[in-house]
């Protein structure tokens, strides 16, 4: 559980750290869509060029980036083991018993991975670079213009923010239950189907209590201080589009339209 890196953010002063959070959460939803469309390993090997370099521009170290992988390990196992036999697109490369392998199977599994490990990658970069408090800011920034049909920009991104800061906080509770449940003799790695379905009830019920329980003291705490949802408020901290900004949010969407091109062509 220690592996997981989603939700940290990591105080370094560089150029994407310095970026206003508005861009970076614009850029991160056209490089999302952009994604799942279907441009070929070179549309993919582009948009992962791209991360590699804004990780190295944020000074982040790519074991970093790896290490928020380790949770997806068994996930995108069972999604390749899944897809490698369910797809039958293409030519029969080999057969086990009833089971065929297609060439178009093992194409789209590598498309999957691949999408998941930048979706991964994205993700973390962006809690990484950008402060909890900054991430709010520019969520109620974007989400502004729906308020005139009454859309409560402000609470979704508070709920966002929160939830991102808690993801490290409930996973480090996560690993000491399991601690301490391995202390009362509790295996979560060998025995029957039916022996790990009580381990694991056993590590979900005292978590989900802590979360409820933290969730209580947080909105208790807020409510002690005054927080009112639909007062107007003030900022100690007023987001700046530079130009900086300008030339990156028009680098990233000039990528993804060409990626998204390559993909209809």
């Amino acid at each position: 559980m220690g592996n997981m890196t989603l939700g940290k953010y990591l105080p370094f002063d560089s150029f994407i750290h310095r970026l206003d959070p508005r861009m970076k959460i614009v850029s991160l939803l056209f490089l999302l869509i952009s994604v799942f469309f279907d441009a070929g390993f070179i549309g993919y090997g582009i948009i992962g060029l791209f991360v590699c370099l804004v990780v190295v521009l944020s000074k982040i170290k790519i074991t970093y980036i790896l290490k928020s992988l380790k949770p997806m390990i068994f996930m995108m196992s069972f999604l390749m083991i899944l897809n490698v036999f369910m797809i039958q697109k293409g030519t029969v490369l080999f057969s086990i018993g009833p089971l065929a392998v297609y060439s178009g199977g093992l194409i789209q599994t590598a498309y999957i991975l691949i999408r998941l490990v930048l979706i991964v990658a994205l993700t973390t970069v962006l809690t990484a670079t950008t402060k909890p408090l900054d991430l709010t800011l520019g969520l109620e920034h974007l989400f502004n213009p729906l308020r005139k049909i009454g859309f409560p920009a402000h609470e979704v991104s508070m709920m966002i923010s929160i939830a991102l800061r808690f993801i490290p906080t409930l996973l480090e509770e996560t690993e000491r239950i399991m601690k301490a449940q391995a202390s009362r003799g509790v295996d979560f790695k060998e025995g029957s189907l039916k022996d790990k379905v009580k381990a694991i009830v056993s590590l979900i019920v005292p978590l989900f209590i802590s979360a409820f329980q933290r969730a209580e003291d947080l909105a208790n705490a807020m409510e002690s201080r005054g927080y009112n949802p639909d007062g107007k408020r003030t900022k100690y901290k007023v987001l700046k589009w530079r130009m900086s900004d300008t030339f990156s949010l028009l680098t990233t969407v000039v990528m993804c339209v060409g990626i998204i091109v390559m993909s209809v062509i």
